[in-house]
């Protein structure tokens, strides 16, 4: 059954955000806007051309302030968006032959929007599709809308925060089936690729991350052949997207029995951890909750170094925002999501929480943290 419109896109918070910026329509061509405003997930290869700015292959949606959204697909790609999108009026182009932007161009040009205000994605067109949009439409006047969608997408639907949940409980079933199977000698690739494959059989489109023994020093190399010992500190940091919303969980494991020292060092993070989730308060900064963790870390004698200690998530791509960074103005609201993940090597520790009005509500429950996972 498709979702509606009003499901998965905050219209009304969409529609404001267009009035003040005097927008008549957004083109979306970026992963993240054009999943969120189709309700469509697009898998495998067909996904990479919506990460690629010059594919070929390219798809637009086109949504007017009034009236209805309208994308400019290829034919290869028609048939699932006609089957799973909410949108329903469709240009299809034939990829290879007709570059996407010059279809674009013409919808613009047929749904009376060629001397309209428009919001682009500037971070995301080519400067060569740039090119073809000035000289086809010269009276158009183009207007960036990266900022305006990342407000706009930030505070969750009800229907957003299921997808978020089922992804989120797929993710720690993963880690509660896999971690007990960790032996000696087993290696990094071993139990990333089974963690991966529970995700994608249990309904993932797609799931990626990184997984690290504490002796391996290049966590973000690529799970490797580097085998597990015991007594290893083992450091996950996945996504695994369920009809395009990820659920994105960190979670720590210790081969064997966890040492006197392993308890302690993990507490002292774990303390900080959650006095961190406490800081999700709706009309603080994100920089200010950033603050708190480079505080908290430092009377804990240590020196918080991460360029972030959180973020929020939404469709298509993991990492949105606001930002839990240093000096980030944005300021949470109710409603928003935010993966908290302050840590320090490899006890990294990260759940999804919602923004209440009465303190964050935990998303991803499923796995207890408040002691280390012992595996094997």
């Amino acid at each position: 059954m498709k979702a509606a419109v009003s499901d998965l896109v905050q219209t009304e918070r969409l529609a404001r955000q267009m009035d003040e910026q005097g927008l008549d329509a957004i083109v979306a061509r970026a992963g993240i806007n054009f999943t969120y405003l189709s309700g469509l997930v697009y898998p495998g290869t067909l996904a990479r051309h919506l990460d690629l700015a010059d594919s070929p292959r390219g798809v637009y949606l086109v949504w007017p302030r009034r009236g209805e959204p309208r994308m400019v697909v290829n034919a290869i790609a028609e048939g699932l968006a006609r089957r799973d999108s909410f949108i329903e009026h469709f240009d299809v182009y034939e990829g290879y032959s007709e570059p996407p932007v010059e279809r674009l161009t013409k919808v613009i040009t047929e749904m009376g929007l060629a001397e309209s205000k428009i919001g682009f994605e500037t971070n995301f067109i080519s400067a060569a599709d740039w090119d073809i949009l000035r000289s086809r439409l010269p009276r158009m006047r183009p207007l960036d809308c990266v900022n305006l969608m990342d407000i706009v997408r930030a505070v969750k639907t009800s229907a957003e925060l299921a997808r978020l949940k089922r992804g989120a409980d797929l993710l720690d079933e993963a880690y509660l089936t896999h971690f007990p199977t960790v032996r000696p000698g087993m290696r990094e690739r071993d139990l990333h690729a089974a963690l991966v494959a529970h995700c994608l059989a249990g309904g993932s489109e797609f799931t990626h991350g990184i997984l690290n023994s504490e002796r391996n020093t290049v966590p973000y190399a690529g799970e490797s052949d580097f085998p597990f010992a015991p007594g290893d500190a083992i450091r996950t940091d996945y996504v695994a997207y369920v009809q395009g919303y990820p659920g994105h969980q960190s979670r720590c494991a210790v081969l064997g029995t966890p040492s006197a020292e392993q308890h302690r060092q993990y507490a002292v993070i774990r303390d900080i951890y959650r006095a961190a989730n406490d800081q999700l308060i709706p009309g603080r900064t994100a920089g200010e909750v950033y603050q708190f963790v480079v505080g908290r870390f430092a009377a804990a004698g240590m020196v918080y170094k991460s360029m972030l200690a959180g973020h929020s998530v939404g469709a298509w791509w993991h990492q949105q925002e606001p930002v839990i960074s240093r000096d980030n103005p944005r300021r949470l609201e109710e409603g928003m999501v935010i993966a908290m993940e302050p840590h320090v090597d490899h006890w990294h520790i990260q759940d999804m929480f919602v923004i209440r009005a009465d303190g964050p509500e935990l998303i991803s429950d499923k796995f207890p943290t408040q002691t280390i996972f012992a595996c094997g």
